[in-house]
């Protein structure tokens, strides 16, 4: 990998959210210093009267959910000049179809067709077929952190040279799971949302969407430079955020150590600041730890309400916008500062030079994202960090309908299917039953799975990261909550459905069972989300250190409503089956342990079997080296990825085993997790030659190739 210096400048930015359309639209309503929350209107409700949120007015039409057509109308304003795609498109979301499932449950719709927008990869996929991407698609949720955490991911892969345009940001769009999920935790200011103020009651709900296309090779104009990032956990609470603001200090200290600047280099910094009563004391400590003397600060979210995803995306920009005017926005809604904060917001649009803003994120699950922008070539990017090329294998695990690893590996070896939903109590067993009581069926899976890799690794700590993926997330929850919401006619809402209904929240069981408080991210890619997750894990593991030691897992659950509708791999007669699979990773080179990389992961095109080939090191590489594959076909496309299999073993001219593993571990989006311990299996209790490998392959919408080796000396 070269070292040299890549400075990450912003090309484009498209924004939408209440305050307006584009950039221009955005700066002079801030100027103006007025709130555009309001009261909901963009979908009816049963219980008057209704509360004060912040919506976009006028939508374009598009024939896709709420949160898509946000999500393109930001990236055709960011894309607007620009004569190619990008290399990959990475976007931040919690909502994805959800508005329109809502309403397709409400009326009873049981055409699965219908529900082909609700998972969040459908928004990448379909932002990335409107700006011509035939790169990856990717997807995090780590739900009011998402949009940061994508422009993260964005700037360290632009950084390590993996990419050199990069379309990234967030969206969310309004729905009833968010409307009626912040009202039943008491977070919502009726009198609409006012951040540090010492009177204010909680937040506003909103929506909007912020892309920002991102790029190595630097415009005439640059909009912007990202100098840095940092990612923590709390590792505190599902969803509050730890009282004296630890996480959020971390985060906001590693950013500046990414760009290697003192406190005092920040000019500005734009504030998380909800208007929650705890969310704001924590960030003021946090903000007082790092900054003795804060420079100018301020949260838009009294203006903008809270876009939730979004919200880091759209801050972003904004801070874009300061650097470009000189502007300072106002603390919109405070009038009097909590002097509980000590902290002192602006209260009025101020005209001052800005050449650094660190922006704040925070979300459920303790996930915590800040990002260092500033103005062009002021300061120098870091060098970037030379590391090896593969991950090193501490531990394993997975469950399957079999039962945990040793009964599935059982059954796969004998030759029989590890296809199922296993029992509640069998995925809990060693779980300690104070902490799972209130937990469903998703978040358990996903700490027995990390609980058994860590045990397998037989380390005496647990990894520092949580890299999560999941095509569907926490169905339990969210069916519960909306089926509750509706038979209540509105009025009883649950508010442990609701935390529990975000996609990071197993993730965030994680980090506080096992006190990781590194990155913490959340990946959604449909049936590629392990390939994902293990995609964050290799561009956020970038130290050579084995306590910087992660889980990398996927997990999927059956749900007798949802799968069938969601899923177009399971019909409604096919078998339920869910699960997944965990792996303890560090980046540490570690001579005869079992390595793993990610070689490959793009969308289908014409070209795309040359280019794994080219990418697996080539024909003569790939018939010395290669002893056995595993393939990944799903059943919605099986006809395809059968084309895609045979094309590959074709043209590379290999004339090794195949082992189709999903006819071993069932349908379900996260199987590829499975088929990973199936490789590490293999790789363990066969007499596979030190320098040959198994390659666990994916076909379909994407193909990606996972290489599973061994460390050589």
């Amino acid at each position: 990998m070269s070292s040299k210096k890549r400075n990450v400048y912003i090309v484009g930015i498209g924004i939408i959210s209440p305050l307006g359309y584009g950039i221009d639209a955005t700066e002079q309503a801030l100027r103006k210093n007025e709130s555009a929350i309001a009261p909901l209107h963009v979908f009816a409700i049963q219980q008057p009267p209704p509360l004060p949120v912040g919506q976009v007015l006028n939508l374009p039409d598009l024939t896709f959910p709420r949160t898509h057509r946000l999500a393109i109308t930001a990236a055709r304003q960011a894309m607007e000049g620009c004569t190619h795609p990008p290399d990959a498109v990475i976007i931040g979301s919690t909502t994805g179809g959800i508005l329109t499932t809502e309403e397709l449950l409400a009326s009873q719709d049981q055409d699965a067709h219908n529900y082909r927008y609700h998972g969040l990869t459908t928004v990448a996929e379909e932002v990335a077929r409107e700006v011509q991407c035939s790169g990856q698609a990717l997807t995090v949720s780590t739900a009011c952190s998402s949009g940061t955490v994508a422009l993260s991911m964005a700037l360290k892969m632009l950084q390590s040279g993996k990419a050199e345009w990069i379309l990234a940001g967030g969206v969310d769009s309004l729905c009833h799971l968010t409307y009626f999920g912040f009202h039943s935790l008491q977070l919502v200011d009726p009198q609409g949302s006012r951040p540090f103020d010492k009177n204010r009651q909680g937040m506003s709900v909103a929506e909007g969407a912020a892309m920002l296309l991102l790029s190595t090779t630097k415009p005439q104009k640059p909009l912007g430079q990202i100098l840095g990032c940092g990612l923590s956990c709390d590792a505190y609470h599902p969803a509050s955020p730890h009282p004296e603001g630890k996480g959020a200090s971390r985060a906001m200290q590693k950013a500046l150590d990414n760009t290697a600047l003192k406190a005092e280099a920040i000019d500005y910094i734009n504030l998380h600041g909800t208007g929650t009563i705890e969310n704001d004391r924590a960030e003021s400590k946090a903000v007082r730890s790092i900054f003795p003397q804060p420079p100018p600060l301020s949260s838009i979210k009294g203006a903008t309400g809270h876009g939730l995803a979004a919200s880091g995306a759209i801050e972003a920009a904004i801070a874009a916008i300061c650097l470009q005017k000189g502007l300072v926005p106002a603390n919109t809604g405070c009038r009097q500062p909590d002097p509980e904060c000590r902290l002192t917001p602006i209260l009025q649009p101020v005209d001052l030079p800005i050449s650094t803003v660190l922006s704040n994120s925070f979300g459920f699950g303790g996930n915590n994202a800040c990002l260092v922008i500033a103005q062009p070539d002021l300061f120098s990017s870091p060098e970037p960090v030379v590391q090896s090329t593969s991950l090193t294998l501490l531990g394993k695990a997975c469950i399957t309908g079999a039962g945990h690893t040793q009964q599935s590996m059982e059954r796969f070896s004998q030759g029989e299917t590890m296809a199922g939903a296993v029992d509640l109590e069998t995925i809990s067993a060693q779980l300690p039953v104070r902490k799972v009581r209130r937990l469903k069926r998703f978040s358990r899976i996903a700490l027995a799975l990390a609980d058994a890799a860590r045990k397998d690794s037989g380390l005496d700590h647990s990894p520092h990261c949580v890299f999560m993926g999941s095509g569907w997330g926490s169905l339990s929850e969210t069916y519960d909550f909306l089926d509750k919401l509706q038979q209540s006619q509105e009025q009883f809402p649950s508010p442990i459905d609701f935390v529990g209904s975000v996609h990071n929240s197993a993730a965030g069981q994680i980090a506080i069972m096992h006190e990781a408080t590194g990155a913490n991210i959340t990946s959604s890619g449909g049936d590629y989300s392990f390939e994902q997750a293990l995609l964050a894990a290799d561009t956020f593991l970038d130290r050579d250190d084995r306590s910087n030691s992660a889980f990398v897992l996927a997990a999927d659950e059956a749900h007798i409503q949802f799968s069938s509708l969601l899923d177009p791999s399971i019909e409604p007669a096919t078998p339920l089956t869910d699960g997944g699979g965990c792996l303890s990773l560090c980046r540490q080179a570690m001579p005869g342990k079992l390595s793993l990389q990610l070689t490959f992961f793009r969308k289908k095109t014409t070209t795309v079997m040359d280019e794994l080939i080219t990418a697996s090191g080539g024909k003569e590489t790939l018939q010395r080296s290669c002893r056995m594959i595993l393939a990944g076909i799903p059943a919605a496309e099986a006809k395809e990825g059968q084309a895609q299999l045979d094309s590959f073993l074709e043209k590379s001219g290999l004339t090794i085993p195949v082992i189709h593993y999903r006819e071993f571990t069932g349908e379900f989006a996260s199987a590829s997790a499975v088929a990973a311990v199936m490789a590490v299996h293999l790789m363990e209790s066969s007499e596979i030659p030190s320098r040959e490998k198994i390659l666990v392959l994916g076909f379909g919408k994407n193909v990606t190739c996972m290489e599973f080796g061994r460390q050589q000396n």
